[in-house]
């Protein structure tokens, strides 16, 4: 069972007085550079991660799903303040990390999931309104205080395509997971309106349903035809949709991976 520290009917004090996660230690900001200085040695790119979940993610987790909903509604004061809680725990984290890897980073990411599969969580006004201007003082902190070639990622899973514009305006590099099951997330689509803007990181593959239960050919078929909607002109970093399940067929993690390189020896 999951527990929500603040559920049920609460005040100010107890979001004033609530116990939120210390900061990274000095041993393990140690362990992040060290194994960022590994990466770097080997050519590859270091992506750093908020903490886990979204502002509005952690404000779910805290005051349970339904409960911070009718605070966005009739408490707004209150859920306001929650947001400033966790937008200050953020602020502090990405002050931290920037400060002692900042020169060692290549992609800093952050999130928010805002969607199901089929419609946004929250009416798209009510984002604006509440949402969004917690979302952009996050982002303008990474922006202002990031190396100018360092990128920031935005990972959001579902269908999220009417909130892909305020993203692109509060300055995202790139999406991430590219949810393409998702309802509006076609990837043609998605690419003609938002490819000269926007970095597509993810979409390669259907891993919900394709390549967990496809077979090896459908895998190769649905490769192809991400990779042709979402290439053109650069600006897509292929990863399957989310995280490879543990289930997935060896026969189709490979039918991905060499139809990958095959596009990739080809400079498709």
């Amino acid at each position: 069972m999951k527990i929500h520290p603040l559920a049920g009917r609460i005040d100010a004090d107890q979001v004033d007085s609530l116990n939120v996660p210390r900061m990274p230690n000095d041993k393990e900001i140690d362990i992040f550079k060290k194994k960022a200085e590994i990466y770097k040695k080997n050519n590859l790119a270091v992506v750093m991660a908020g903490p886990d979940g979204g502002i509005l993610e952690h404000a779910f987790a805290i005051r349970g799903h339904a409960d911070f909903m009718i605070d966005l509604i009739s408490e707004t004061n209150l859920a306001k303040k929650l947001l400033d809680r966790i937008l200050t725990f953020k602020l502090q984290y990405w002050e931290l990390i920037l400060k002692e890897l900042g020169s060692l980073v290549d992609v800093i990411s952050e999130g928010d999931d805002m969607a199901t599969q089929e419609n946004l969580i929250l009416n798209p006004a009510l984002y604006r309104k509440i949402i969004k201007p917690f979302h952009r003082e996050l982002l303008d902190y990474m922006k202002k205080n990031k190396r100018p070639s360092v990128f920031i990622n935005f990972h959001s899973c579902g269908a999220v395509k009417e909130l892909i514009p305020d993203l692109i305006e509060m300055g995202i590099d790139s999406l991430h997971p590219v949810q393409v099951s998702a309802a509006g997330m076609d990837t043609k689509k998605l690419k003609k309106e938002f490819g000269k803007d926007l970095t597509f990181w993810g979409g390669g593959v259907d891993t919900q349903h394709i390549l967990s239960r496809g077979t090896p050919s459908e895998v190769r078929e649905e490769v192809k035809r991400r990779i042709e909607d979402l290439s053109p002109g650069g600006g897509f970093i292929f990863a399957a949709v989310h995280n490879i399940q543990a289930d997935v067929q060896p026969e189709n993690f490979i039918a991905m991976w060499k139809t990958l390189n095959e596009y990739r020896k080809g400079g498709g």
